[in-house]
């Protein structure tokens, strides 16, 4: 498989929906991992259920990373999340699908 019909293979897997996409943008996609009450406070239009629920679902997927479990923790505050830096090249790419520029090849 080339490497664009591989890049077109994940983007077409990853569906991401408007929370979804804030989240991952408001956490970066390095490793870095950002505590729960700073995330709440990168995404302010974004109520604490439908954060939650998003949340969760980025964690099912396997697309995020949450240290404690959000469900032993004391809510969100006290937990730290960071993109599952396996997802991180595809996810950029399906936020921001924006073409490569093609390399020109020199012909010896």
């Amino acid at each position: 498989m080339t490497h664009t019909m591989e890049r077109a293979f994940l983007m077409s897997k990853i569906n991401l929906d408007g929370g979804e996409i804030s989240i991952i943008r408001a956490l970066g996609f390095s490793a870095a991992p950002l505590a729960g009450r700073d995330l709440k406070g990168r995404i302010e239009r974004m109520s604490d259920d439908d954060l939650a629920d998003c949340l969760r679902t980025l964690i099912a997927v396997g697309y995020i990373t949450a240290s404690p479990d959000m469900d032993k923790a004391d809510g969100i505050d006290k937990v730290a999340f960071a993109v599952n830096s396996g997802y991180a090249k595809a996810l950029r790419e399906a936020i921001d699908p924006t073409p490569e520029p093609t390399k020109r090849q020199r012909r010896v």
